[in-house]
């Protein structure tokens, strides 16, 4: 027995939610922070600019200073 075909209607791609920018300053702002202090532990957390005393902050992130370029020995 033959089946009707049925053709579907193309879809419309919902619209995007837009999000302004009052709302997403906090997240970007707290992820801007969150990075430099990233950074600071890699980059300079040794010798006199030591927050953390011992050396343990600097063994625990040796090769990613040496994978983003920072010179440490």
């Amino acid at each position: 027995m033959a089946h009707p075909s049925v053709l579907d209607a193309p879809a419309v791609p919902a619209p995007l939610p837009t999000i302004p920018l009052s709302e997403l300053a906090p997240f970007a702002i707290f992820g801007s922070i969150l990075a430099l202090v990233l950074l600071y532990f890699v980059g300079a957390e040794q010798g006199a600019m030591s927050i953390v005393g011992g050396s343990n902050v600097h063994e625990f992130v040796h090769d990613a200073r040496h994978l983003l370029g920072f010179p440490c020995h």
